[in-house]
This record gives C-alpha cells, structure tokens and sequence, in this order.
C-alpha cells in the first residue's frame, strides 16, 4: 500500500473539512494541492517531486484564482445608510467648536452632531462637505469660505 498516497488523502480530507467550515475558499486550493500531490504519489514519484507539486499548485491556484473568486464572494455592497451620508452636502446649524465638542449639521432633512476635520471652528450657515462618520458624529470640511 501506498502510505504517502493515503496521508495526501487524509490531509486533502482535512483541508475539504476546514474548507467546509470556514466557506473562504482558501482551503479548498491546498485540497486541489493534496490531490494533484497524491497522483503523483500513486505514479511513483518521490517525497520532494510530491512536496513541490503540491506546494506549487496550492500557491498558483490561491495566487491566480483567489482575486477573481473574491470579487463573486463579496460582490459590491450596498452602502447603508451612513456611507452614502460621505460626501453629501449640507449646512452648520448649530456652531461646530471641537475644543466644547458642540456643533451640528442638517444632512438631507437629518440632523448630526458635527465635529470639524481640521479642527477649526465653523460658523452657524457654512455649507460643509461631510469627510467621514465616526460613531454618531459627522466630520465635516467647509465647503465654502464665510
């Protein structure tokens, strides 16, 4: 009997169950690896000959095709609601001063609380452009000079 046949199989095994519990697909081509190793061990080749088949088509199969199943496992996510607020426009309703942490904005109907990206203050009625979202605060640039 084969012996390193069969301990490429066990290991092939293991990598199909780790796959089947994490679903990344990143196991699954060190599988693929096991099996292409096994053939060659059931052929007659030699431990280092099976080592680098199956290092080399693991890590070809992981580098090639890794990128392009990606892109259908996460495809384009929907913003929620708070990254599409990034970007948008609106204007200071209540002085933003970072140093006494006060400060809103109205951004499409909503109000926020409002900090400055720079750190400067900004005046009731500024148009402000929003940078970012932390939390529940809104960092805004103005958009305009008062």
């Amino acid at each position: 009997m084969n012996w390193l046949a069969v301990s490429w199989f066990c290991l092939m095994v293991v990598f199909l169950a780790m796959e089947s519990s994490t679903v990344s697909l990143v196991s699954i081509w060190f599988a693929v690896g096991a099996l292409v190793a096994m053939i060659v061990s059931l052929f007659g080749g030699v431990v280092w000959l099976q080592v680098t088949v199956f290092c080399v088509v693991s890590i070809a199969l992981l580098i090639c095709l890794w990128p392009f199943i990606r892109k259908f496992l996460n495809p384009n996510l929907t913003k929620t609601n708070v990254d599409s607020v990034i970007g948008t426009e609106g204007i200071v309703t209540a002085d933003i001063d970072n140093l006494n942490a006060v400060g809103q904005v109205k951004l499409g109907g909503m109000e926020w609380t409002a900090r400055s990206t720079s750190g400067t203050n900004i005046p009731t009625g500024t148009r402000i452009r929003v940078d970012r979202i932390e939390g529940v605060k809104a960092f805004v640039s103005p958009t305009e000079v008062t």
